[in-house]
Parts: structure tokens; C-alpha cells; sequence
């Protein structure tokens, strides 16, 4: 049963989020909320390199590479497909991970840098959380966001 609700919430989380990653186009992805704040394309990117980066704390081999956080929006989300892969890695590699961790290793601990010892579970729940903040960014900056001046 375990299994059956994290992916439940998995598929959730990719449905809600879709609502603004959907919405992303090479038309809109340099819009900003103001000058400070990154770029659509960027949070997306973000989202994407955060989702494979957090597979290392549940000891996934991943590839990725961080371009995103605790950086500057310097153009790092123009490349959209690029993103998008990154997303659907990232689902892929949760799904494949809920589907093959036995019940009790969600109660493990794990280390990190931003919350202590935490079990993979409550990790698990901010994975999805992260992604669906960052989805709300997107959103707000689809309908209130502008084009930079340039």
C-alpha cells in the first residue's frame, strides 16, 4: 500500500506541476517577475537539475550537474528541451525509485545539508514540495512576469 500512495503522490505532483511546465515556451521563458528575480527558463532549469541532484542523497547515480542553485540567471534555461529531459529524468528516476524500495527503508535516515537527519520519506515529500513551489513561481510569472528590457 506504501508504494501504491508515493507513487500516487509522484503522479500527482507531475500533474500539478505540468499545469505551468506546460505553459513554457521559447516565447516566454525569459520573463521575470522584476529585474532581480530569475528567469522562467531558469526556475524551470532549476527544478530539473534540483530533482536529479536530490537522487545523490537516496544514493542514485546522477550525472547532472548543477548550473542553477546559488547561481546567477545568466541565460542558463534558454535551452528548453534540455530542461524538459531533466524533468522527465527526474520523474523516471523517483517512479523507478518508489517502485523498487521495500516499505520499511522509507523510515532510513538520511543526511543533508539543509534539514539534518531526515528519513527518505519526509526527503521524498520535499522533493515534491520543491517542485511544486518552483511550479508556482512559474505560474505567477507566466501571468505577471515581464520581458526584460534589453
Amino acid at each position: 500500500m506504501q508504494k501504491e500512495v508515493l507513487l500516487d503522490m509522484l503522479a500527482q505532483n507531475r500533474t500539478t506541476c505540468s499545469f505551468a511546465f506546460d505553459q513554457i515556451t521559447t516565447e516566454n521563458a525569459d520573463r521575470r517577475l522584476n529585474e532581480e528575480t530569475a528567469s522562467i527558463g531558469f526556475i524551470y532549469r532549476h527544478v530539473g537539475e534540483m530533482m536529479n541532484l536530490f537522487g545523490l542523497f537516496f544514493g542514485l547515480p546522477v550525472e547532472v550537474k548543477n548550473s542553477t542553485m546559488g547561481q546567477q540567471d545568466t541565460g542558463q534555461g534558454q535551452n528548453l528541451s534540455v530542461s524538459q529531459e531533466l524533468v522527465e529524468a527526474g520523474y523516471a528516476m523517483f517512479q523507478a525509485y518508489v517502485e523498487t524500495t521495500d516499505d520499511e527503508a522509507w523510515h532510513d535516515l538520511i543526511e543533508t545539508p539543509f534539514f539534518g537527519t531526515v528519513s527518505r520519506a519526509r526527503l521524498f515529500g520535499h522533493v515534491l514540495f520543491h517542485n511544486a513551489h518552483h511550479a508556482g513561481q512559474i505560474s505567477l510569472t507566466l501571468s505577471r512576469g515581464k520581458k526584460p528590457l534589453s
